[in-house]
């Protein structure tokens, strides 16, 4: 049976994460209500501590929740097994972290193949789609690299070519610019950008504000909670926005409303 095309691609409903027991008792997240539609790019800031990993990790089937109610394309993943969570991470959904996680003895294509082999993809067309994905990140030179011969740039762009090899819908990034430049950041932040517009739905942890200006949508968190869930307002968005006279405008205003003026006063006069 096909699932409404409006049902939401996450769905958490007062969601709560506990760690420690007795006097070392505490939780990461403390009654988290979430929903995210398809297609959305969602920013998560917040101080150190206050749950944005612990829910990414939710989010992606690496940890369970202690208590709520968290639907994954309806489907409630409370009392899935191992076997199946793994099943779902593989096809659905792709990590980006933020110390890139390559395996240092595989190259840059077997690192990027990697995934598919849990896929069960056939080796060859496993080689060959991680070959087509290089060449849309302009890395197809950098193939049979090591990861240790890449820039810091060259290493997040392998790391996300590997998180899309299998075409999940869903991307989670924790912290993907944090070991990177400002140059660097760019490059990543305008990689993701252009895989948002592909329809892609993007869950973003980051510190760094400057960098919301590319969400849709930006969540902060405090104390294992969503202290504040706003929209971010698109840049340059409004056209029709009158801008301010320059300076020679004004005077050309300004003159051209004396003589009007005067001819004004010269037929009166008459």
């Amino acid at each position: 049976m096909a699932k409404p095309a409006n049902k939401p691609v996450i769905k958490m409903t007062d969601l709560k994460k506990r760690f420690g027991v007795g006097d070392a008792e505490h939780y990461a997240l403390d009654g988290v209500d979430l929903t995210v539609k398809k297609g959305e790019f969602i920013a998560i800031m917040g101080p150190s501590g206050c749950g944005k990993t612990t829910l990414l990790n939710i989010i992606g089937l690496l940890d369970r929740p202690t208590d709520g109610e968290y639907l994954l394309d309806g489907d409630n993943v409370e009392d899935l097994r191992s076997g199946q969570a793994a099943k779902i991470r593989a096809h659905r959904i792709g990590f980006i972290f933020q110390n890139f996680n390559l395996i240092e003895r595989l190259n840059v294509l077997e690192n990027v193949a990697l995934p598919l082999t849990y896929s069960g993809v056939p080796h060859m067309k496993r080689i060959q789609r991680a070959s087509d994905i290089l060449k849309g990140f302009h890395l197809q030179e950098r193939e049979y690299y090591m990861p240790w011969q890449l820039s810091g740039g060259q290493t997040q762009r392998v790391a996300i070519a590997r998180a899309l090899v299998n075409k999940p819908s869903i991307i989670l990034a924790d912290e993907p610019t944090g070991n990177l430049d400002s140059k660097s950041s760019h490059i990543i932040m305008e990689e993701l950008s252009e895989i948002h517009k592909k329809g892609n739905t993007i869950l973003m942890v980051t510190h760094n504000p400057n960098l919301t200006t590319y969400a849709t949508r930006v969540i902060t968190m405090l104390d294992g909670r969503i202290d504040t869930d706003t929209a971010e307002p698109k840049l340059h968005e409004n056209k029709n926005e009158k801008r301010p006279l320059n300076k020679s405008a004004k005077q050309k205003s300004s003159k051209k409303g004396a003589k009007t003026t005067k001819s004004s006063r010269r037929k009166a006069k008459k």
